[in-house]
C-alpha cells in the first residue's frame, strides 16, 4: 500500500491501540521462557479526573515497560486502581453533593463502588488511548475480593508477629474527615497568627476579691492579681486554656528558677497546674514559659508522656470543645478562641497580642489543620524497625540516586507508629472482633477472607468463653492496602489464570517467582508513603525488599510553576485535549524529555517538536521506502566511507541508548536518538548519499540503500518505546519481511562491533566539516543551500584525501560543487577545518 503523502497520527493511533488488542500483543504469558521483568505500576487513586500531571510520570514508566520487553524480557505489567479509603469517600461525597455519615453504610459504600467502576472504566480507555501496553486482563482495585483478601491477611500475619498493636493513644486527627490519619498524611502550612500573653497566677501568692474557697471549676473566674503576682505565658493556642496541664520552663532560667515545683493557676478556669522544668522550652521564645495542653501538638504530648500529666479530653472528634470546655463546650475551635480571648481580656489576664506567622500541620487530604485526640487505633510497629528498613532502603537501586536520601530522611525522623485504622466508612475492614468481657482481639481466619466483620460471624468464641463478641467497625488506611500492592499484582495472575486460588496467601507469595517485582515507578511526594509503607511490609512479610529498583518521578508543573495535583484542579488542559491537538506520541514525548526525578512544566511547543519529529520520520521513510521498492539489499554490499562512518556512528548510539535505558534515563535515550536521526542521518548523510540513490545505480545505490535501511530500522525501534505508534506505523510498512508481528516484539538493536569502523568515522567527522564549512559559505554569501558552487579543492593528509576523494560523489550531492580538486598541502586562502583538512571554495 506504501505510505501516504502526510502522516495521519490519530488514524493510525486508533488502529494500533485496536490491532494490540486484538493480537493480545502485550498479554504476560507465565510459560514464556525468557526472563521476568515485572513491574508494581502505581495504582492511581479514584479521587478525581486524570491530569496531565499523571501522563508525565506514568508514560515514563510505560516507556521503560516497552523498552525492557524489546530488550528481551517477559514483562509482566499488570495495572490497577486505588479505590478505597478517604480519597475516594471525598470524591464521590464531592461529586454526588452527599456527605458519608448522612447516609447509612451500606447505601455509601454502593455508591463509592458504581462511581469507582465507571472512574476506572475511563481510566482504563485513556491510558490505552496513550498506547499503554499493560496486561489488562491483570487490572485489579483496591477494594476488590482479591485486594481485600491479601489486605486482611497482611493484618492478621503481622498481629501474629506482634507488628500490629491497637492502643489508646495520643495521634493525629482531621476534625473535617473525622478520622485518625497517620504521620505520612501530615503537610505543612504556613499561616497568620496571634502570640497572645496570658497572665497565669501563682498559687503561693494568687489574690482574689472573692472568697477563699475560690470557684467552681470550669466557671471564669473573677480573681484580681496584680503584675507581681503574673506568671506570664505566651501562646497561640488560648482556646486549649480548658485543657491546660502544666507549665513548662526552661531548668536553667534564672527567671523562673524559683517558681519550679509550685502551681500556676489557670486563668478563668481556676485550675491549679504543676509548674515543671524541661530542657524542651526555648527560653527566648515568648514569655519563656509555655503552658501544656492535651494536646495542642506533638511537643505537648512529648511533655504529657514524660512528666506523667493528666489528661483533659478537651476536643470531640467533630472539633468542637468538649464537656471539659466548662462555658465553652460545645463551640467549635475558633468560637472558643473568640470568646475566651474576649473574657481574658474583660478580666485583666491578657497581658498582650502580637502578629506572629506559624508552621501548622495540615491533612495532606482536605488541608486542615490537625489536632491530636486520644483515641483508640490500630498501630504497625516501625519506630523499633529503624535500622533494618534504612538497611532495606539501601537494598534497592534508586533512579535517580539522590531520591534514597529522601527515603533515609523520613525513616530517621519518624516520631510515630503507623496508624492504620481510620474511622470511615469506605474500605477494608480490620478481621477482628472485640470481646467486652476480657478485652482480648478475635481474628479471623484466613479461610473467612474477605471477611466484614459486622455482617460476618466470628469464627469462634473468645478464649475467656464469652461469645457475644463487638465487631471492629474501622477500615483501613488506604495505604495499608496501597503498601502490599506487589503481592497484589503478583498474585493477580493466579485469579485471572484460575490457579491456586485456594492456597494460602503466604504460600502463593513465597512461592512465586514474580516477588521481589524488578521496577517501582512512583513520584517523589509519596517515597513517604508508599514506597515507606510498602518496604515495611515486604521486610516484616517476607524478610526481603518489595523490588530491586525504584524510579522516581517528578511532577508535572502548572504555567506558575506549582505541581498539577486533582485537589488543586490546577492542571490548564485535559490530557485528552492535548492528545487530540498534538497526538498520544506527541505528548509521550513531552513526557519523556523531562529527566528521572525531574519535575517539568507543561509545555505544547515540546508536543509541537514530538509532532515534527514524527513527521519528520515519516517523510525520511518515505524516501527510503521509494528506495526499497525492489527489496532491501544484500548484507554484502560494498559500503562507501560515509555509509561506513554512518553505521559505526550508529553502533555507538546504540550502546549510548541502550545503556541510558538501562539506567532510566530515557530522556538522555530519547535525546541522543534524536539528535542523531536529525543532524547527523536527515542533515547529512541523506543529503550525501542523494546522488547515488538518484542519478547512480548498482553497487553504489545499493551501498547507500542498505545503510539507510539499516539505520532507520535501528533509529526507529530506538524511538519504539516513546512514540509506539509511528514507530509502529512505519516499521509495519517498510520492514514487514523481518517477520515480527509488531516492532514492540523484536529484538532490542545490538550494536555490531565488527560494523565499529574509527577510520571510517574519521573519513565521516572530515565530511562533516566540510559540509558545515560549504553551507556557513553559502548561507554567508546569501546563497541557497542548491545554489551549484564551481569549484572546491581540499587538501588533507594522505589517508582522509584518500577516503574524501573515494567518496566525490557523495561530496558534490551535498555541496553543489560542478569540480573538485584534491591538494597535498594547503595554499594562501584555504580555511582549516580542523587538524590535517583544509577547504577553498571558488562560486
Amino acid at each position: 500500500m506504501g505510505l501516504s503523502p502526510r502522516y495521519d497520527a490519530g488514524a493510525a493511533e486508533r488502529r494500533w491501540q485496536a490491532t494490540w488488542a486484538q493480537l493480545g500483543l502485550h498479554e504476560f504469558d507465565p510459560r514464556d521462557p525468557r526472563p521476568l521483568f515485572a513491574i508494581d505500576t502505581p495504582p492511581p487513586t479514584v479521587s478525581g479526573e486524570l491530569h496531565i500531571g499523571h501522563v508525565y510520570s506514568y508514560v515514563q514508566a510505560e516507556a521503560m515497560a516497552r523498552f525492557w520487553r524489546m530488550r528481551g524480557y517477559n514483562v509482566y505489567y499488570p495495572f490497577g486502581f486505588d479505590d478505597n479509603g478517604l480519597p475516594t469517600e471525598r470524591y464521590v461525597e464531592k461529586l454526588r453533593g452527599v456527605r458519608a455519615r448522612d447516609l447509612s453504610r451500606g447505601e455509601f459504600i454502593a455508591m463509592c463502588l458504581e462511581v469507582s467502576q465507571a472512574v476506572e472504566d475511563r481510566f482504563e480507555a485513556f491510558w490505552k488511548r496513550l498506547g499503554f501496553s499493560a496486561d489488562w486482563r491483570l487490572r485489579y482495585s483496591t477494594i476488590d475480593p482479591q485486594a481485600r483478601r491479601i489486605s486482611q491477611w497482611s493484618f492478621l500475619d503481622l498481629y501474629r508477629q506482634g507488628l500490629i498493636y491497637r492502643a489508646q493513644a495520643p495521634n493525629p486527627w482531621c476534625v473535617e474527615c473525622q478520622t485518625a490519619i497517620a504521620q505520612a498524611e501530615m503537610d505543612d502550612a504556613e499561616r497568620a497568627t496571634v502570640f497572645y500573653t496570658l497572665a497565669f497566677a501563682i498559687e503561693d501568692e494568687r489574690r482574689m476579691n472573692n472568697d477563699e474557697g475560690g470557684f467552681a471549676a470550669g466557671e471564669p473566674s473573677s480573681f484580681v492579681l496584680d503584675s507581681s503576682s503574673s506568671l506570664p505565658i505566651a501562646t497561640t493556642r488560648p482556646e486549649l486554656l480548658p485543657a491546660c496541664v502544666a507549665v513548662l520552663v526552661h531548668p536553667d532560667d534564672a527567671r523562673y528558677a524559683a517558681l519550679i515545683g509550685h502551681s500556676a493557676i489557670v486563668p478563668l478556669f481556676g485550675r491549679q497546674v504543676p509548674i515543671v522544668a524541661d530542657a524542651a522550652v526555648d527560653p527566648q521564645k515568648g514569655s519563656g514559659a509555655v503552658m501544656c495542653c492535651t494536646f495542642g501538638d506533638a511537643t505537648d504530648v512529648a511533655w504529657w508522656q514524660a512528666h506523667a500529666l493528666p489528661l483533659i479530653p478537651l476536643l470531640t472528634r467533630a472539633g468542637r470543645l468538649g464537656a471539659d470546655g466548662g462555658a465553652y463546650a460545645g463551640l467549635t475551635l475558633a468560637q472558643a478562641r473568640q470568646r475566651i480571648v474576649a473574657d481574658l481580656g474583660e478580666r485583666g489576664l491578657l497581658l498582650g497580642q502580637q502578629a506572629s506567622r506559624q508552621s501548622v500541620r495540615i491533612h495532606d487530604r482536605c488541608k486542615t489543620p490537625l489536632e491530636i485526640l486520644e483515641t483508640s487505633q490500630w498501630f504497625v510497629r516501625v519506630l523499633d524497625a529503624k535500622p533494618a528498613l534504612l538497611a532495606a532502603g539501601r537494598a534497592i537501586e534508586w533512579h535517580p540516586a539522590h531520591m534514597q536520601a529522601r527515603y533515609e530522611h523520613w525513616v530517621a525522623n519518624l516520631g510515630w507508629d503507623w496508624c492504620i485504622s481510620r474511622q470511615r466508612f469506605y474500605g477494608v475492614p480490620f478481621p477482628a472482633w472485640h470481646c467486652g468481657a476480657c478485652g482480648a482481639v478475635v481474628l479471623a481466619d484466613e479461610s473467612q477472607l474477605p471477611v466484614d466483620p459486622t455482617s460476618a460471624a466470628p469464627p469462634r468464641a473468645c478464649a475467656c468463653g464469652n461469645a457475644d463478641l463487638r465487631p471492629d467497625t474501622d477500615v483501613m488506611d488506604t495505604w495499608a492496602t496501597s503498601s502490599v500492592s506487589p503481592l497484589i499484582a503478583a498474585l493477580r495472575w493466579d485469579d485471572v489464570a484460575g490457579e491456586r486460588q485456594g492456597a494460602p496467601i503466604g504460600e502463593r507469595a513465597r512461592a512465586t517467582q514474580l516477588l521481589p517485582m524488578h521496577l517501582r515507578p512512583q513520584a517523589h511526594d509519596i517515597i513517604r508513603t508508599w514506597a515507606f509503607y510498602a518496604i515495611v511490609k515486604s521486610h516484616y512479610h517476607f524478610g526481603r525488599t518489595p523490588w530491586s529498583t525504584v524510579m522516581i518521578s517528578g511532577h508535572g508543573l502548572d504555567p506558575s510553576g506549582h505541581s498539577i495535583h486533582k485537589s488543586l484542579g490546577n492542571s490548564p488542559i485535559t490530557p485528552e485535549a492535548l492528545i487530540a491537538r498534538h497526538s498520544a506520541d506527541a505528548v509521550r514525548y513531552w513526557a519523556c524529555s523531562g529527566s528521572v526525578g525531574a519535575d517539568q512544566s507543561i509545555d505544547e511547543a515540546t508536543m509541537r517538536q514530538g509532532v515534527r519529529l514524527a513527521n519528520k520520520l515519516w517523510s525520511a521513510a518515505r524516501l527510503i521506502e521509494a528506495q526499497l521498492a525492489d527489496g532491501e539489499p544484500a548484507g554484502s554490499a560494498a559500503l562507501w566511507w560515509s555509509d561506513r562512518a554512518l553505521l559505526s556512528w550508529l553502533q555507538r548510539l546504540v550502546g549510548r541508548v541502550t545503556a541510558s535505558f538501562e539506567g532510566y534515563e530515557y530522556a538522555a535515550a530519547l535525546d541522543a536518538t534524536e539528535r542523531f536521526f536529525w543532524n547527523t542521518f536527515c542533515d547529512n548523510y541523506l543529503e550525501w548519499v542523494k546522488s547515488r540513490l538518484y542519478d547512480a545505480g548498482g553497487a553504489e545505490r545499493d551501498a547507500a540503500r542498505l545503510a539507510l535501511a539499516r539505520t532507520l530500522r535501528t533509529i526507529l525501534k530506538l524511538l519504539a518505546p516513546v512514540l509506539p505508534f509511528v514507530a509502529e506505523e512505519i516499521y509495519q510498512q517498510l520492514f514487514a519481511a523481518d517477520g515480527e508481528r509488531s516492532i514492540h516484539t523484536s529484538a532490542w538493536p545490538a550494536a555490531d562491533q565488527a560494523l565499529i569502523d574509527p577510520a571510517a568515522e574519521r573519513a565521516g567527522e572530515a565530511l562533516l566539516a566540510l559540509t558545515g564549512a560549504v553551507r556557513r559559505f553559502k548561507s554567508s554569501q546569501q546563497l541557497g543551500l542548491a545554489a551549484p558552487l564551481a569549484r572546491l579543492t581540499i587538501a588533507a593528509e594522505a589517508e582522509v584525501r584518500d577516503q574524501l576523494a573515494a567518496c566525490a560523489a557523495d561530496i558534490r550531492s551535498v555541496t553543489r560543487a560542478q569540480s573538485l580538486a584534491f591538494a597535498d598541502t594547503p595554499a594562501d586562502g584555504f580555511e582549516q577545518l580542523g587538524p590535517g583538512l583544509w577547504l577553498t571554495i571558488e562560486r
